[in-house]
């Protein structure tokens, strides 16, 4: 795992597989994202690296319920007073109280499901209670105003996150980023056209840094970015 500055406030945590982004105030830390199962202890050693503690977490938000964003969730969750905040319709699958719909994959997305998913541990995540089911439109206390964006599609319940008063989005596994750097409509879409709806959704925001789930992040003129990818034409519909 690796740190890297993005802002005064932001951190990028680069996983190999299932980014987490730390985001930090004087009233405390809050995370997007928990990484795979067993992604913990290294998070908590990048929290004291930047001269916080664990204990300083306040928040943890879930952009979507698949195991690279939610394997350590339950860990995190009992280091202290830490509110776990996630979309309302993903929440039965967070907590395991019913199974997640599984994506419905091209053609093409076939082998690559099939690499990503070998690697995966053989356990399922832990559950977690969440605290706060959240919303479309609903505003989190952080960041001069965390604004909800739903982004359906990816999952029922996937969510983009976009700091008001910095300019950053958080937008989950809706969006993606290649190793090249193309900026791209993320892959294992449960709903391939709410996905793409939601991707145009994100793509509105006036956002000035984007943070992905995977690939690594725009620092500048993301929301130009992320607008051209949106509008151009999918070629893996025609494969």
């Amino acid at each position: 795992m690796d740190l890297v500055t993005l802002t005064s406030r932001l951190t990028f945590l680069r996983f190999p597989v299932g980014h987490v982004y730390l985001w930090a105030e004087p009233e405390g830390l809050t995370l997007v994202d928990s990484g795979l199962p067993g992604s913990a202890p290294a998070i908590a050693d990048a929290i004291r690296e930047l001269g916080h503690r664990p204990e300083d977490v306040r928040r943890l938000v879930l952009t979507h319920f698949h195991e690279d964003h939610v394997g350590s969730a339950a860990e995190i969750a009992g280091w202290g007073e830490v509110e776990v905040v996630a979309h309302r319709d993903d929440v039965p699958y967070i907590q395991r109280e019913q199974a997640g719909p599984p994506p419905d994959l091209l053609d093409w997305e076939r082998p690559l499901y099939e690499r990503v998913t070998t690697g995966l541990p053989a356990d399922p995540p832990a559950p977690v209670r969440v605290d706060r089911p959240v919303g479309d439109g609903d505003v989190l206390d952080f960041g001069g105003g965390a604004h909800v964006v739903g982004a359906a599609g990816h999952t029922p319940g996937s969510l983009g996150l976009f700091l008001s008063g910095s300019g950053v989005l958080f937008t989950g596994d809706a969006v993606a980023r290649t190793p090249d750097g193309e900026v791209i409509l993320g892959v294992f879409n449960a709903d391939r056209a709410g996905a793409a709806a939601s991707f145009a959704r994100l793509a509105a925001v006036d956002a000035e840094i984007a943070c992905f789930g995977h690939g690594e992040p725009l620092t500048e003129g993301a929301a130009d970015r992320l607008r051209a990818a949106a509008n151009r034409p999918d070629p893996a519909d025609a494969g």
